[in-house]
């Protein structure tokens, strides 16, 4: 039984005595866990480590363990599945191609991961909101490469990954975003007329539409945490891990890409990135790729692409973020500390577009973004003009 448990919730010691339970069948011999630590989780689980005072050789010195709380949703795919099968995936790859934690033991009935840990790390997020501007800028460049380290070690997986889901019980598999994505498409020119007054013309709506190709089967697919927000990358001693794959797919790599230019879109902590940053972060990751897709490192195949996939992620933030200011802006997470304004947050990233899509050859998207940009500067004009820097970048700006 678990050991030193003090005043832990039960919901931690639950998952830890699952744990123990689990190690045991799988070694032959008793596993006791001690020093539990609530490492925080979601409304969905409880993440928890622990030490094993009573350990087989074969397992290590301490563990993270994952437990998802109450049943899934059978109307929708089991977010279980999807992060076990994603660390399948990635414990199959040589140690210095795997982006993740190891997957040491799983348990479908109790909705269990027992996984390696990777100890007391920072997360990216933890240096975006830091003092040191050096050490963040570090980190940025080693999360654009970890995504390409991981996107390259993946392309021509995506089948091994579906096998993988299939004997989990799931039996189709996509990208979670692309059904809203495809809305925001649809709907979004209404929304934009009724909540700021800005009309979306024939050809900006054709310009957006041409983007949904990324949602099919390109060449161009690999896979993607698909919540890649800043805390959910570790910073270890290795480089930049990831962590939380329950919406892990397979998707064109562009729409991962185009971070480096939508700062982490949708997510709390969506703040500017200093002038030049962007481009150095795109450097690191396409020098991870190209040699999986050499026709990448020709700059007007990928920069058509990255253009694509930076007005898709503008438009799906857009049907996100807008509705919900409808009666007050607000911040988009519920710390004002670590999350700009939602106006301010969209503001700048349409603002970004339209310099974006001048450049690229895409006229009405120009337009458009200049006239939302101003549109929600007007009916907010108490909020920032522009997206804050990350505060770590704030003091050498």
């Amino acid at each position: 039984m678990v050991r030193d448990l003090g005043s832990f919730p039960r919901p931690v010691l639950a998952a830890l005595a699952a744990a123990e339970r689990l190690l045991t069948r799988r070694s032959g011999a008793g596993v006791v866990l001690a020093d539990p630590e609530d490492l925080g989780g979601s409304e969905r689980s409880v993440v928890a480590r622990a030490r094993l005072v009573r350990n087989p050789f074969s397992l290590p010195r301490t563990i993270v363990v994952k437990h998802y709380l109450g049943e899934p949703d059978p109307d929708r795919p089991d977010p279980f599945h999807y992060e076990v099968a994603s660390c399948q995936l990635f414990t199959a790859l040589p140690a210095d191609a795997r982006p993740s934690p190891v997957l040491i033991a799983h348990d479908p009935q109790t909705r269990l991961l027992v996984l390696e840990d990777l100890g007391r790390s920072s997360t990216l997020a933890d240096k975006l909101f830091g003092p040191d501007a050096a050490a963040a800028r570090s980190n940025m460049l080693s999360w654009a490469r970890a995504l390409g380290r991981m996107q390259a070690a993946t392309a021509g997986r995506e089948g091994d990954f579906g096998a993988l889901l299939r004997r989990l019980g799931e039996r189709a598999w996509r990208d979670p975003v692309a059904e809203d994505a495809r809305v925001a498409l649809a709907k979004g020119p209404a929304l934009l007329a009724g909540e700021l007054g800005v009309d979306a013309s024939s050809a900006a709506v054709l310009e957006a539409h041409e983007t949904a190709r990324l949602l099919g089967g390109t060449r161009y697919r690999a896979f993607s945490p698909s919540d890649t927000c800043p805390d959910n990358n570790l910073v270890t001693s290795r480089g930049v891990r990831f962590v939380d794959f329950e919406w892990g797919c397979f998707r064109d790599v562009a729409l991962d890409a185009a971070y480096f230019r939508v700062p982490f879109p949708g997510c709390e902590a969506s703040f500017a990135l200093p002038a030049g940053l962007a481009d150095t972060m795109l450097e690191a990751w396409r020098n991870e790729i190209a040699a999986v897709w050499p026709d990448l490192d020709e700059p007007a195949v990928l920069e058509r692409r990255l253009l694509h996939a930076q007005l898709l992620w503008v438009w799906l933030t857009t049907w996100w973020l807008l509705p919900r200011i409808r009666e007050r802006d607000r911040p988009i997470g519920p710390d004002a500390t670590r999350s700009p304004r939602i106006s301010s947050a969209l503001g700048h990233y349409w603002r970004q577009m339209a310099g974006a899509a001048e450049e690229g050859g895409l006229p009405a998207t120009a337009e458009l973004g200049d006239a939302v940009a101003d549109a929600l500067a007007k009916r907010f004009p108490d909020a920032p003009g522009t997206l804050p820097l990350y505060p770590a970048f704030r003091s050498v700006a």
